[in-house]
């Protein structure tokens, strides 16, 4: 490739991704209103199992919207990188992936941290080959139980969030 398609190349990827991106305020604003609606999913399916302590509610429905207020503009950024220039279905649908996807791995990866923190205690020392195994394993431990047990926390709330955010999408991106 002659170093005038490489730079015309570059040049078509680099508008693309500038396309992409969302705007500061559409990232703020839709970051807290998915936030807030991913704690109060976690929040009513846990005050619907008449689970733990208030404490611990506090801290899964903080968990859940943390991870929902993270993984927004990230979501939101994969779906227009995926969606530009297509139907309005395939919009639906990379909004519907991509948002899911970001929603449930970055809320699953603070829940690893969380996990990895509470047994550190009883690891070996920092960067030993023992270390190294226990952190790859208790963090895929941590990212089971998530899937396991996480997961529906989501339904029926997050789950209907999830698909009024990708129509919204769809309906913006025509």
């Amino acid at each position: 490739m002659t170093p005038l398609l490489q730079s015309a190349s570059r040049g078509r990827v680099l508008n693309r991704l500038r396309r992409a991106v969302p705007t500061p305020h559409t990232a703020l604003f839709g970051a807290s209103l998915w936030a807030v609606t991913m704690g109060a999913s976690a929040l009513v399916t846990l005050f619907l199992d008449d689970w733990e302590t208030p404490a611990k509610i506090r801290i899964v429905t903080m968990l859940f919207a943390v991870g929902a207020a993270l993984a927004f503009p990230i979501g939101l950024f994969a779906a227009r990188l995926v969606s530009q220039g297509r139907r309005w279905e395939v919009a639906f649908a990379a909004a519907f992936v991509c948002l899911a996807a970001a929603t449930v791995g970055l809320t699953a990866g603070l829940f690893a941290l969380q996990y990895r923190s509470y047994y550190a205690e009883w690891h070996a020392p920092a960067f030993t080959h023992t270390w190294v195994l226990q952190f790859i394993f208790t963090t895929l431990v941590a990212l089971y139980q998530f899937v396991v047990l996480g997961i529906r926390l989501y339904f029926p709330l997050g789950f209907v969030a999830l698909f009024a955010a990708s129509v919204w999408f769809a309906r913006q991106r025509r």
